[in-house]
């Protein structure tokens, strides 16, 4: 396949991604062991970035360049009507939670331009991986709340009385808009989409130090600025499941920011639509062959992808009798992902509920 950006014909493929690994104090060694990160399992890994726009190309004859060269150098042939003069829009991660995470809030992007000068906020979204018995997260009010109360029982250390607490199993998703107080419980294991920021605001990090032996910074007024004080939040989202040939679907997440679901590849001749944008694949337990017209990438588990935009269609090929993978769509068309779902015979009503659950 070949696209001209500006006047230089170049040859798209798909681009496998270097992963970025970070450290943190709850982190723990499974993005290592489990995952196959290169790492040291000795270090606390709390976070491997898959899909962000500094990441770089690990194959082919871009290899080298990080995916924000490919939006500048490839531009529309990369990104589709996404924007190409913005960052790669979305951040995705595994994370591993050894321990739990601060309790915390994100911007929406009004309040990220106008007091971080930054184009985005973060909304974002879970997939739970893994996680040891009786795990669970913060997710939001267990009532309605004020900014007073909240400013109140942070400085008197009450805050936790009013936390809403959800078990998480495997297989759960999460969907998080901005505003949405959270924290990841200890013991779990997650695959992460969001918009790509990361701007964070601390509320409360359980008496812990950094690693200079300090309290790390909370960021407790800004987080009054932009915390969704409704108990409003519903847990798990309810998924929607359909086949098509060779295919099987989970559609997890259907927000306007991005489209993420688990897909099962059970035959050769298997292939997604990318509805004229770029995909994010992340293989999951096996190999998998990522093919576009005329070139194509063999992922190895827990390896990501990037497809280019002018990609019509994206041949899956599995590792073995069945290959699951995390599939990402950022900006997606989702009147097209609907039409699919229903074509390939999900009920109406329940494709409505489905879509419902993100506004």
């Amino acid at each position: 396949m070949r696209e001209r950006a500006g006047t230089v014909s170049v040859r798209l493929y798909p681009f496998v991604l270097e992963p970025k690994l970070t450290t943190a104090i709850w982190g723990g060694d499974a993005l290592v062991r489990r995952y196959g990160k290169p790492g040291d399992p000795a270090q606390k890994l709390g976070e491997s970035w898959e899909c962000w726009d500094e990441n770089r190309i690990a194959n082919g004859a871009k290899a080298g360049k990080t995916l924000g060269d490919l939006r500048a150098e490839l531009r529309e042939a990369l990104t589709g009507p996404i924007d190409h003069t913005h960052i790669f829009p979305v951040l995705t991660k595994i994370i591993d939670a050894r321990d739990a995470l601060s309790v915390q809030v994100h911007p929406d992007d009004a309040y990220a331009q106008r007091a971080e000068h930054q184009n985005n906020g973060k909304t974002e979204c879970w997939y739970i991986l893994a996680c040891e018995p009786g795990a669970e997260l913060v997710l939001g009010w267990s009532r309605d709340t004020t900014r007073e109360e909240y400013e109140r029982r942070v400085a008197d250390g009450t805050l936790g009385e009013i936390l809403r607490r959800v078990p998480v199993h495997p297989g759960d998703a999460f969907y998080l808009p901005a505003g949405t107080l959270h924290a990841i419980g200890a013991g779990i294991q997650l695959f992460e989409t969001q918009q790509a920021s990361d701007l964070t605001y601390r509320i409360f990090d359980w008496n812990r130090v950094g690693a200079d032996g300090k309290p790390r910074e909370l960021h407790v007024h800004k987080a009054g600025d932009v915390l969704d004080y409704r108990a409003t939040f519903p847990g798990a989202v309810q998924q929607l499941a359909y086949e098509e040939e060779g295919l099987e679907h989970t559609l997890l997440i259907a927000a306007e920011r991005f489209l993420v679901e688990r897909i099962a590849v059970t035959r050769a001749d298997a292939y997604v639509q990318g509805d004229g944008r770029p995909l994010t694949i992340t293989a999951m337990d096996a190999h998998l062959r990522v093919d576009t017209e005329d070139a194509s990438a063999l992922l190895e588990p827990w390896q990501t992808v990037v497809t280019p935009a002018s990609a019509e269609r994206v041949a899956l090929v599995p590792g073995g009798e069945r290959t699951s993978a995390m599939l990402v769509h950022p900006q997606p068309d989702l009147r097209a992902a609907r039409e699919r779902a229903l074509a390939a015979g999900c009920e109406a009503t329940a494709a409505g509920a489905f879509f419902a659950q993100f506004g």
